[in-house]
């Protein structure tokens, strides 16, 4: 399982060395603000890719999908 969490700047060095310290995580590792937003933003949309196949929800035809871009 992977956990995202989010720690003040001042307090990220001590976070981390108490994550690194726990014997049953296995990789801890800083990512950036960007990098996190986006990673949220891909699981949202793979979410709503999956509600639309099973057609709770309903997307959008292409062309007006290209015609917003």
């Amino acid at each position: 399982m992977k956990v995202i969490i989010d720690i003040s700047d001042n307090e990220a060095a001590f976070g981390m060395k108490v994550l690194q310290s726990l014997s049953f995580v296995k990789k801890a590792k800083k990512i950036s603000e960007e990098k996190a937003l986006l990673m949220e933003e891909i699981k949202e949309a793979v979410e709503e890719l999956k509600l639309i196949r099973e057609g709770k929800l309903k997307g959008i035809p292409s062309k007006q999908l290209l015609y917003e871009l």
